[in-house]
């Protein structure tokens, strides 16, 4: 098989011809969409345009037809035992909420407990927070080991107190750090919870097999998938999405209305209130077909070639105090330089081009506990190339020399 060709892969993006003297190393935030993604939006609005589901004229059986091959090749690429386990939501956050709200007086109930980890983004604490906290029932937190990784003699003691619902991410969106989910959901289901999955870091890393791993939801956006913004899915077990309360109410999500009671449709519309984006889900379809083109084996031993050079050139460079560790990394990396604050940082990052994010990435509660005001973070992807690499690290350490006069 031939190796993996970064620049023919680079070449489909054509946010790099336009900005071709930028690293873009921001790709945890969100992903530049090859041409085969802008292609299917752009075709299906100018060619295909018309609202689904709900039209009698054959515009609209085409546009329903378009949406739901999309949900077909969503589910066959989550490998979902049906498809209509796959649910359009506007991205991760949003089907977190729907599964935090959903389950309120369905699963969970005054004084039960659910179970997240120190490594969680805001979309994955708030809200259970919003939904679930105010009714009484309880958050437990796993902790970090002193390596940053989570202690799962911890997570182990926590589950013994009977959690209802453990809820992780699949990989930290700060650190990078892949975590060992199959393990996780398996000592889950054991203690008797529902388990879920927040996999916007894990989709992109690699494909996830919903037989294999065996949780009971697993939900992403697009956008970190090469896909388009606005879109995201929420996966659930048949019997895992009959749990959930609709947290939207109107349009296709009914079956019957009246001043005096309302029934809910079938799965998977009665979790779909509204019109939904009938194009980002096409292009979102586009992008799992696009992608599907291409050997992942072949893509992550890119990513982890270039994650050992930019941890080679960071051993070089001092004053650099490295938070996400080299093991069973995906391809992010967060670091601080001395006492530095990060927005400084990425300020004079910025004026090299190098696109990179600070702050604390929608993770207070983890840099609360490292006690630290945030950091800088690196992502790659597979159409960023050992130049980006070697440009990143000398964009540093200039940084570093400016910052340290």
């Amino acid at each position: 098989m031939p190796g993996f060709d970064v620049q023919q892969f680079r070449q489909q993006f054509a946010f790099f011809q336009h900005h071709p003297d930028w690293v873009y190393l921001d790709n945890a935030a969100t992903m530049h969409k090859p041409q085969a993604v802008v292609q299917a939006e752009l075709e299906f609005y100018q060619i295909s345009n018309s609202n689904v589901h709900r039209g009698a004229h054959q515009l609209s059986q085409q546009a329903t037809a378009l949406f739901e091959q999309a949900r077909s090749s969503i589910a066959s690429y989550l490998n979902a035992a049906r498809v209509h386990e796959v649910i359009f939501t506007s991205g991760a956050t949003a089907a977190l909420n729907q599964i935090a709200f959903g389950l309120m007086h369905t699963l969970l109930q005054p004084g039960d407990r659910i179970l997240l980890t120190q490594l969680e983004h805001h979309a994955n604490i708030v809200p259970w927070q919003l939904h679930c906290q105010r009714h009484g029932v309880i958050i437990d937190v796993v902790p970090l080991t002193p390596d940053h990784s989570l202690d799962l003699q911890a997570y182990q003691d926590l589950l013994a107190l009977g959690p209802k619902v453990v809820s992780f991410s699949h990989i930290s969106n700060v650190l990078g750090h892949i975590q060992p989910v199959a393990q996780m959901v398996a000592l889950a289901k054991a203690a008797g919870a529902v388990t879920v999955i927040d996999g916007a870091q894990g989709v992109v890393y690699q494909q996830p097999d919903m037989q294999q791993l065996d949780c009971d939801f697993y939900v992403f956006s697009g956008h970190k998938l090469y896909g388009p913004t606005g879109i995201g899915v929420l996966y659930g077990k048949t019997s895992a999405l009959q749990l959930l309360t609709p947290l939207l109410g109107g349009g296709e999500m009914i079956e019957q209305v009246s001043f005096v009671n309302t029934t809910f449709n079938k799965l998977p519309f009665r979790l779909e209130a509204g019109t939904p984006n009938i194009a980002g889900a096409v292009g979102l379809a586009a992008a799992i077909h696009w992608l599907q083109k291409f050997n992942n084996k072949q893509l992550q031993q890119h990513k982890a070639e270039l994650l050992r050079e930019f941890y080679q050139g960071l051993s070089h460079i001092k004053a650099v105090d490295i938070l996400s560790s080299p093991v069973h990394n995906a391809g992010i990396v967060a670091l601080n330089v001395d006492t530095e604050h990060p927005a400084d940082v990425a300020v004079l990052l910025n004026q090299q081009q190098v696109a990179v994010r600070a702050g604390q990435h929608c993770a207070m509660p983890l840099f609360s506990s490292l006690q630290l005001p945030g950091a800088v973070r690196f992502s790659f992807a597979a159409y960023n190339t050992l130049d980006d690499v070697n440009r990143s690290l000398l964009a540093l350490e200039q940084a570093i020399e400016i910052l340290t006069a």
